[in-house]
């Protein structure tokens, strides 16, 4: 069973516009990565008050928190990263999800990094078994996106992650098009993690690297996403399928795809998952 919900800042800053259009998509999650263009561990309790009141008048809840927990050097000290996690768990319990969405830390910021990650790959992992620790102390569960330039960029880094911190409150959001970005096959990426993965990301994308620059509809780039969706149903999957689609453009700290593409890429998505036997929860 997949629940769809979605990055609704990829739809508008507003979030009264991206009720709009999700209620007319017929999708009432949201992954709350920003408003007001402001990151959701940034808004003021106000802020984050007055979301929670319209969210319960229009019946939405939410699939996670959509933190930058772990998008952050790997030498620079821990403590601030904890201090956001510290933040969003308190959001889990203003907005009754128990899921945070988290990265896995991006190379050394005073030297130059040559993609060899063995030398900090022990202290990636303790960083992230402190992490899991806070999470399962607090009730809650991270998932770590495939996200480009971290630690957990790669399948088999991934792998390794999860296998050595070893914690169930850690487990993965699988993003197929950000293999694909990365210059990896998602379908080893698929079978190399599968067995960690409880939350998916959707989006699509053509071309690999910074010569691309926009994602693309489900289905038409090279994300083979209706693989891991097949894989999923046969296997009895029941959670979220966060849309994400980057029709626009998307970097660090998220995409745009706007209100009139968006629904076109809720649509394009249903058609993979109606095909591959899935039905919406």
């Amino acid at each position: 069973m997949f629940i769809l919900s979605a990055f609704a800042d990829e739809i508008s800053p507003d979030p009264r516009e991206q009720i709009a259009v999700l209620k007319a998509c017929n999708i009432r999650h949201i992954e709350f990565r920003s408003i007001y263009v402001t990151n959701v561990l940034m808004l003021s309790d106000a802020q984050i008050q007055e979301f929670k009141k319209l969210l319960d008048g229009e019946g939405f809840g939410l699939s996670a928190i959509g933190s930058p927990v772990g998008k952050y050097p790997i030498d620079q000290p821990l403590e601030p990263q904890l201090d956001k996690l510290k933040r969003a768990i308190e959001l889990c319990g203003v907005f009754g999800t128990p899921n945070i969405r988290v990265f896995s830390f991006y190379p050394p910021a005073d030297k130059a990094f040559d993609g060899n990650w063995a030398p900090y790959r022990e202290e990636v992992i303790r960083r992230m078994g402190v992490l899991a620790d806070m999470a399962q102390k607090a009730g809650v569960k991270l998932f770590h996106e495939n996200e480009h330039k971290i630690f957990g960029d790669e399948p088999t880094r991934v792998a390794d992650l999860m296998r050595s911190v070893n914690n169930p409150a850690l487990r993965c959001a699988y993003d197929a098009a950000n293999w694909v970005y990365c210059g990896y096959d998602p379908v080893q990426g698929w079978e190399l993690t599968k067995q960690y993965v409880e939350h998916f990301h959707i989006k699509d994308w053509k071309g690999t690297g910074e010569q691309s620059h926009t994602g693309c509809l489900a289905g038409f780039g090279g994300g083979r996403i209706e693989v891991s969706i097949r894989d999923a149903v046969q296997s009895g999957y029941h959670g979220f399928a966060t849309m994400e689609p980057h029709l626009r453009g998307g970097g660090p700290t998220g995409g745009i795809t706007g209100a009139d593409l968006f629904p076109v890429a809720v649509e394009a998505f249903r058609k993979i998952l109606h095909a591959c036997g899935g039905q919406e929860g």
